[in-house]
């Protein structure tokens, strides 16, 4: 599946459980610039709500998508400005 985002960078997170994906997404966000788009691919079904709940609760990140294909959950994170 192709994304119309334009990613700047991909974690691949596949097969760590709560909490690595979020702290691995937050520390791969704060080396991006803002604009930058992160794309996460994670087989946690967790990621789903607890991505959204982050990034909800994060100034000057967001969450632009989620997809869930089969075990395989992939979140686009943008940095904001």
């Amino acid at each position: 599946m192709s994304s119309e985002y334009d990613i700047t960078d991909t974690l691949d997170v596949k097969g760590q459980s709560c909490p690595m994906p979020i702290v691995k997404t937050k520390q791969a966000i704060d080396d991006l610039t803002a604009g930058d788009v992160l794309e996460v691919v994670a087989t946690d079904s967790g990621s789903i709500s607890d991505i959204q709940g982050w990034a909800d609760g994060t100034d000057g990140v967001e969450l632009l998508e989620q997809v869930e294909d089969g075990d395989r959950y992939t979140h686009y994170v943008k940095k904001a400005a």
